[in-house]
């Protein structure tokens, strides 16, 4: 037999290294230009501090003395801690309801009549407007944060879940049904794989919509949580502690965010998934 040549670059070859260096440094220039961002960003805010007092516009200085104190007492780790526990708690419960809702209401449009009207109706009214009966019937605990960031999350996962089975190309669904593929067949073979990016949109979206609702729920009950420390923070006139709690909350929303993009790319690349 004759042994038939590798095609393409081998391992450690002058094209992989080219490519590799290509990738190192395109990657070096996101980087840099993210942090150009950054810098302009502080640059600015720290020029229009000058003109302002602490008390409505502190420094970048005057905000990172105050996280440096926040953290020598703890408060931002227990912040960060309770907030990040109420939304990952609530969001993942709002995208294990959202998603077979939305996945059965594409499917049978007798689900999809009944429930499409409830849908539509509390998907308008904001969480803000449950926070006073969650603490009425569920009381200032974890029950009533976590079941408004559910609220929040799992019209949206719904909703994209719906439009992804709603966009499924109908030639696939006769042909696995010619094939003799029972509804349920279809919908797990076909269907599910074929709504996985509207998913993970929908993800996205329920999980920016937690942070909003984060801030609202733990102002009103609340004792710890990034919320709290904002309102404690305006108790005290301390805007520094006001910006500190901002900024965390970008932070750490922009995390979850490059932390679900990289799972689903990891994990999910194989269903047509970008992010």
């Amino acid at each position: 037999m004759i042994a038939t040549p590798s095609i393409g670059p081998a391992a450690g070859s002058p094209t992989e290294s080219r490519r590799r260096s290509y990738a190192l440094a395109a990657r070096m220039r996101r980087l840099a230009t993210v942090l150009l961002s950054l810098g302009c960003g502080v640059a600015l805010w720290g020029l229009v501090s000058l003109r302002y007092p602490t008390t409505l516009l502190p420094s970048p200085a005057e905000t990172w003395d105050a996280g440096v104190e926040l953290w020598r007492q703890g408060t931002i780790t227990d912040s960060v801690v309770k907030s990040s526990q109420r939304i990952l708690l609530g969001w993942a419960l709002g995208l294990a309801v959202g998603v077979p809702i939305g996945l059965l209401m594409g499917r049978f449009a007798i689900i999809r009549r009944l429930l499409d009207p409830w849908v539509e109706f509390f998907r308008f009214i904001p969480p803000i407007s449950f926070v006073t009966l969650a603490v009425i019937w569920l009381g200032i605990g974890e029950s009533s944060k976590v079941v408004l960031i559910f609220y929040t999350s799992v019209f949206i996962v719904t909703i994209n879940t719906l439009a992804g089975v709603l966009a499924v190309d109908e030639p696939k669904l006769r042909a696995a049904e010619s094939l003799g593929a029972s509804r349920l067949r279809v919908l797990r073979s076909v269907v599910l794989p074929s709504t996985v990016p509207y998913i993970v949109t929908g993800a996205r979206l329920a999980m920016g919509n937690s942070f909003l609702t984060i801030v609202s729920a733990e102002i009103v009950a609340a004792n710890e949580g990034l919320g709290a420390l904002i309102w404690r923070a305006r108790n005290y006139s301390r805007t520094e502690w006001v910006f500190v709690g901002i900024i965390i909350l970008g932070v750490l929303g922009y995390t979850f965010d490059r932390v679900l993009r990289i799972f689903a790319r990891r994990f999910l690349g194989r269903f047509q998934v970008r992010v």
